[in-house]
């Protein structure tokens, strides 16, 4: 998969955040690439722009990944446009946060449906058609989250932490079918998700870009695991020498943030996966 010429893309959470800025990535690359989200609209906006910067041909299939049914009829609709399929990007995600106490089941099931089901149902669709190829790549794209939770997210930690690990067997399994798997592990990213959030310096939000580059990189190398920025794995080797070491840190830097001037937490901000 080092030369990404042709190769069809398929990308949800496409419209906005990392998977419009990995859309373009894949479009530089010369693939061509499957944008997919709930607006069109903002899909459509992403498409010409991709169009503009590269002339790359693209596809968009607006979907919601928290239903079973247009997960299935977007792999159909991929397959049946162009004929086949070789690279997964399941990105589309829910930021879904509360305390411990103020938990509710609707609270997990909201994060599930998106951060855990529509990505790990997207990659049971894809799987047979990637297998019959004998060759092809899925990216799960999750979240230093699922390394190290931060309150007080706990729902959106725990679907990300549940696709993490689904991922980490579904590579195994794989192994030697020439199907590749990579788990994407970001820190904080400047995206919608997390706008109403301030952060400190330590934590700074990078641009979407900077994982879009990431996960190409997964690809092409076929990495098993990527953590972006550099620095965040600092922090994760702190939780594994010694979670209550990390504990501290949280604590010590506010690595919770805080709420930007004029905004509230919203419990349910709706972006590409971060």
């Amino acid at each position: 998969m080092r030369n990404l010429q042709g190769k069809i893309v398929l990308i949800t959470g496409a419209s906005r955040g990392i998977g419009a800025a990995t859309a373009r990535a894949f479009a530089r690359e010369g693939a061509r690439v499957v944008l997919s989200a709930r607006n069109r609209e903002a899909l459509e906006a992403v498409a010409q722009a991709i169009r503009e910067e590269t002339g790359r041909e693209t596809l968009v299939l607006p979907a919601d990944v928290s239903r079973e049914e247009d997960l299935r009829d977007l792999v159909r609709d991929t397959l049946q446009a162009w004929g086949r399929l070789d690279v997964v990007v399941a990105n589309a995600g829910v930021y879904v946060q509360a305390p411990v106490r103020e938990t509710t089941r609707e609270h997990f099931q909201r994060a599930f449906a998106v951060n855990f089901y529509g990505g790990a149902l997207l990659v049971l669709e894809a799987l047979p058609h990637l297998l019959s190829q004998g060759e092809g790549h899925i990216v799960l794209v999750t979240s230093m989250d699922a390394k190290k939770g931060i309150p007080p997210d706990g729902p959106y930690v725990a679907a990300k932490a549940a696709l993490s690990l689904w991922g980490d067997v579904l590579r195994q399994e794989l192994r030697g079918t020439g199907v590749g798997v990579s788990i994407v592990f970001p820190g904080r990213v400047d995206t919608d998700m997390v706008a109403h959030l301030r952060v400190p310096w330590i934590s700074a939000k990078m641009p979407p870009e900077k994982v879009a580059r990431a996960i190409v990189r997964a690809v092409k190398k076929r990495r098993a695991e990527v953590i972006v920025p550099w620095q965040a794995r600092l922090f994760w080797w702190a939780q594994v020498f010694s979670p209550s070491l990390a504990d501290a840190i949280v604590r010590w830097f506010r690595l919770s943030g805080w709420p930007a001037i004029g905004t509230e937490r919203d419990t349910h901000s709706e972006e590409g996966a971060s």
